[in-house]
């Protein structure tokens, strides 16, 4: 059948062997969006809006040719043409609109919504240049705008607009979409991205410093502006603010078009606030019920109680938001005397300040307010929900424990193998059939296998395979030479003391000097970084710093080069993702126990056959329930123990500093050997750091980590004994799929 080539002679005059992968690639763009046209929205009674400051969605031509079952069809066609559909695959750019797991995940959410036919759709921002490019100079992160929007793209413009009110002046917005095809499936949802009309690109200085005070022409320039001054914070409140009067005024108005007459209002619609960035949707709507449409105060805040819904997704205090009640005065006055009037409301039944909305400086806890006027509160893994209950968010449920549930995230395996992964899908399908792709549970059927040698050899064949497949890409995108023979061993993460990647690169240094001491490892080993630091998070970046610094060392290094090869992939990605994970042996998963909510990597890691090496933190633990213990390979202090001893304070960096072993490690940071490749202020601030205050533990798991990475090496080399392993991860890999995620977020929480 010929999907493709009879329509772009009708288009363009021309055959398809005569255009450049371009033209294809806006051809093909045209033929997805005409197919997406022909599919109904989805118009169920009760409607989701899944409102989230990021949705990193990635590259959608290939998702959206499965998610119409035709990629294969239209791969071969492209081939008989002369033509690579992985080289088309290049030509798109990936938007800009998330930075990690929280962005990722939303994406992901979005897609099973409409794969399991829900009428449910994400809300958010369309930033122009995302959060930012990075690029490495002198072995340190610097950042770029990310400009991202073509002509030819995926967003589709609509005559949907609101005026959105702030203090001094009123922005009108408008709506581009994007459609999001379930899997296989008739109706369609969208991607609601708001945006103003007169983003002004010529405000950005160096860099991605920008005038942050000119919020009509600013306002959907970058995610996540830098907040570390005043100017920055307000930025981040009059997005907020944006995106949740739009959200709140599109939700009305779909409403009352289905049948509402608002006082039903939370039979018609949903909000889920995706961590606490759209939190100011509460008094929004409560605002415009009560000012636009004649609804008593009572009622309005028993209709938002009713249709609201709040997902918790980190424990960390950057993260929970409190604003300055004079910053939301300065942004948004006509939402602080709501704001005021709930935390009365809060006030008068509950005298226990650590539950108020407002706190004795003046500030509004935007988790406390999303927590009394929701109906369910849930946290996004197992251990993660547990701790909220009896340690962070106690005392809300000791108030409100029928509030409290756990929604364990998920990835969409669609995306995750049938895309990044195809031969080993195509495998999965030979063995086991193509039923895993709408219910992954099936992939259990796997286990049937796990003994049997020919797929030992079959799957590491398809894993040399995927690795020289990214040592192509890394060599032409990236400049790295990877040598495909090599364990691989990845942690791609955005940058944040709590992730350790600080607590990885000292193994690269105790790896680094243990090699020079004549203990040569029995294979060579790759560790690959890749990640973003935020622009104000200094340590972070001499993170980065330290890596990067180790790496032109090490790699450069010929009495250590050929067994040991660091490397920093430059600008991480959804793209670069998909080419990463499918080729790593070992997933590396080692936050600190209790501070890491879920992650998601560690499930793609999970289903594409890599083992992790991991704290019992986030779902961590979950793998280890699924897959067994004897399957991945854990080690640290767990949750109990580190909470507690942040409640005494009764961790010592400088203690565990006086070890040998630590000791060489971290003083190799500010060492004669490493100095010249190195910035000596970053590098004697990352040193201090460790050894004076180490906030996230490094050093407290830093031995046992170094023990069990090397047990890991040495099991590599019983390849049978490490395929059966990989086996058990892919087989019970299924119950991470984001369709799972979505139904019992709908069953419990939703009913739409």
């Amino acid at each position: 059948m010929t999907y493709l080539t009879n329509y772009v002679l009708e288009k363009t005059n021309k055959p398809l062997q005569e255009l450049t992968n371009e033209e294809i690639y806006v051809q093909l763009l045209d033929y997805v969006k005409e197919k997406a046209a022909k599919k109904e929205k989805n118009k169920a009674k009760r409607k989701v809006y899944y409102i989230s400051a990021e949705f990193l969605i990635g590259k959608l031509l290939s998702n959206n040719l499965i998610n119409l079952g035709i990629y294969k069809e239209i791969k071969e066609e492209l081939a008989q043409a002369g033509k690579s559909i992985s080289q088309i695959e290049d030509v798109e750019p990936e938007p800009s609109l998330g930075n990690g797991g929280l962005g990722r995940l939303a994406s992901c959410f979005v897609d099973s919504m409409s794969t399991l036919a829900l009428n449910g759709e994400g809300v958010g921002l369309n930033y122009h240049c995302g959060l930012f490019r990075q690029v490495f100079r002198d072995n340190q992160q610097e950042a770029e705008p990310n400009f991202w929007i073509e002509n030819d793209s995926w967003l589709q413009p609509t005559d949907i607009s609101y005026d959105v009110p702030f203090k001094n002046f009123t922005l009108k917005s408008k709506l581009d979409r994007i459609d999001v095809l379930g899997y296989q499936k008739e109706t369609k949802n969208y991607l609601n991205l708001f945006d103003i009309e007169s983003v002004d690109y010529g405000l950005i200085k160096e860099g991605i410093s920008f005038d942050k005070s000119d919020i009509k022409n600013n306002l959907t320039l970058f995610l996540y502006p830098d907040d570390s001054d005043k100017t920055g914070e307000l930025l981040r409140i009059y997005q907020q603010y944006f995106m949740v009067s739009n959200a709140a005024q599109l939700l009305i108005d779909e409403a009352i078009e289905r049948g509402s007459n608002l006082h039903d209002l939370a039979d018609y619609a949903y909000v889920q606030i995706n961590d606490t960035h759209p939190s100011l949707v509460i008094p929004e709507l409560i605002r415009l019920l009560t000012e636009k449409h004649d609804i008593s105060f009572e009622e309005a805040v028993s209709i938002v109680k009713a249709m609201t819904g709040y997902t918790n997704h980190t424990i960390l205090a950057e993260a929970l938001e409190k604003w300055p009640l004079e910053y939301l005065e300065e942004v948004v006055p006509h939402l602080v005397a709501i704001i005021r009037q709930l935390d009365e409301l809060v006030k008068r039944d509950y005298s226990n300040p650590s539950v108020h909305i407002i706190d004795e400086s003046g500030r509004v806890h935007m988790a406390h307010m999303d927590i009394h006027y929701s109906n369910s509160v849930n946290g996004v893994a197992a251990l993660h929900t547990e701790i909220l209950k009896n340690s962070e968010l106690k005392d809300f449920y000791e108030l409100y424990p029928e509030k409290f549930n756990n929604k364990t995230n998920g990835i969409t395996f669609r995306r995750w193998l049938e895309f990044a992964n195809q031969e080993l899908a195509d495998y999965l399908k030979e063995l086991i059939g193509d039923g895993y792709l709408e219910d992954a549970t099936q992939l259990e059927k796997l286990l049937e296998f796990a003994d049997d040698s020919s797929v030992h050899k079959k799957l590491a064949d398809i894993k040399f395979n995927n690795k020289l497949a990214l040592k192509r890409y890394l060599k032409d995108n990236k400049n790295i030479e990877l040598d495909e023979n090599s364990i691989i061993d990845t942690q791609i993460k955005r940058f944040h003391e709590y992730k350790r990647q600080q607590m990885n690169a000292l193994y690269v240094i105790h790896k680094y000097l243990d090699i020079k001491k004549g203990n040569l490892p029995k294979r060579k080993i790759t560790i690959i970084f890749g990640g973003k630091a935020a622009p104000a998070y200094t340590i972070a970046q001499d993170i980065i710093h330290l890596i990067l610094s180790l790496s032109e060392l090490i790699n450069n290094d010929p009495e250590v080069n050929q067994y040991l090869n660091v490397h920093l992939v430059e600008n991480y990605n959804v793209t670069v993702a998909e080419k990463l994970i499918p080729a790593s042996d070992i997933s590396e998963q080692i936050s600190l126990a209790s501070k890491e909510a879920s992650g998601t990597g560690n499930m793609k890691f999970m289903l594409n056959g890599a083992l992790t090496l991991g704290t019992m933190d986030g779902a961590n633990v979950e793998i280890a329930e699924l897959a067994g213990m004897d399957n991945i390979y854990t080690f640290g202090k767990d949750s109990d123990t580190i909470i507690d001893l942040y409640a005494t304070s009764g961790y010592h960096a400088n203690e565990y500093y006086q070890d040998e072993v630590i000791k060489e490690a971290v003083d190799f940071i500010v060492s004669d050997q490493l100095m010249p490749y190195g910035n000596k202020e970053r590098l004697e601030r990352l040193h201090h750091e460790l050894i004076s205050k180490d906030w996230f533990m490094t050093l407290i798991d830093l031995k046992e980590y170094i023990v069990m990475k090397e047990r890991v090496f040495s099991d590599y080399e019983n390849q049978d004994l490490w395929s059966k392993k990989v086996i058990h991860n892919i087989a019970k890999a299924g119950f991470f799929s984001s369709d799972r995620t979505i139904k019992q977020y709908n069953d419990d929480i939703w009913h739409s």
